[in-house]
């Protein structure tokens, strides 16, 4: 049997002629608990508003992965520093309607050559492969070969089926994508990494 008990040796002793240390007051633990709470409040705002924003998802274009009011973090500030590219998922403001803001998945970069023949997407002459996309997901519709424009990004939902996408509004603009689709945290069955 493992027991404990307590530690009677004596605390840190003075040497000679050094004051023994006072015990702090309640006063200044009220001071530093404040202070901490303040360093705490003031990172978690720089955190909110240049890096990561809360965000919910409404709709179910985007399963299996994501669901209806599912939470995740988007991160503001990736795509400052680096290139959007193809499979991420992104946050963007709708462009017939900037108020709202959706999210999908890029599926061609500027300058690709994208066609759509009964639910299978072709990219640059060759087919696409969607693991993300489970085959009761699927939809058959088609699209003739287009070129995305420069500055933009063709957008499709996971649930191709029920999606509204770049294949109803057309490629959209990087001035309306503000943020990468980064981690799901509520609810706990959903909670990791989005892919």
């Amino acid at each position: 049997m493992q027991t404990t008990t307590p530690d009677r040796t004596p605390g840190p002793v003075p040497a000679a002629g050094q004051p023994a240390q006072q015990p702090l007051r309640k006063s200044s633990i009220v001071g530093l608990w404040l202070r901490d709470l303040l360093i705490a409040t003031v990172a978690s705002v720089v955190m909110i508003t240049f890096l990561y924003q809360p965000v919910r998802v409404e709709g179910t274009s985007m399963l299996p992965r994501l669901e209806d009011r599912d939470r995740l973090f988007i991160n503001k500030f990736v795509y400052r520093i680096s290139a959007i590219e193809r499979g991420d998922v992104v946050v963007f403001r709708y462009p017939r309607d900037p108020e709202k803001s959706y999210i999908k998945r890029v599926i061609a970069l500027p300058g690709d050559r994208i066609r759509i023949d009964h639910g299978a997407v072709w990219l640059n002459g060759k087919p696409l492969r969607e693991e993300y996309v489970p085959a009761r997901y699927r939809d058959t519709r088609s699209m003739p070969e287009m070129v995305v424009p420069d500055d933009s990004y063709f957008m499709m939902g996971d649930h191709r089926s029920i999606s509204s996408d770049s294949r109803e509004f057309g490629p959209v603009n990087r001035d309306l994508i503000y943020g990468k689709a980064v981690f799901v945290y509520w609810p706990a069955k959903d909670a990791g990494v989005v892919r």
